[in-house]
């Protein structure tokens, strides 16, 4: 089995790639929230993978885009929550 993003048979790079974006960043934003002394990052990453993780969703194309969307917008909402908890946005 092959993972696609393009379910529909054309190619969508734009959309694709903000997809991914959103879902590294929401990673990056969980990761770094569950680490007091990242704050600053998970703070930061969050907000950027919340509100592009938004946009993202707004012009996606296909379901697989917008499943990564909602995964990275929810990890991008818990890690910026964490990141605030432990200090906020500023060292």
């Amino acid at each position: 089995m092959r993972f696609t993003l393009n379910t529909d048979g054309r190619r969508h790079r734009i959309e694709n790639v903000l997809s991914v974006v959103t879902i590294g960043c929401g990673l990056l934003a969980f990761a770094t929230g569950l680490i007091p002394a990242a704050h600053v990052v998970a703070s930061w990453a969050g907000v950027l993978g919340f509100f592009g993780g938004l946009y993202s969703q707004y012009v996606s194309a296909t379901t697989p885009e917008r499943a990564l969307n909602i995964v990275g917008i929810v990890a991008s909402f818990v890690g910026v929550a964490f990141g605030i908890y432990h200090g906020g946005f500023l060292p």
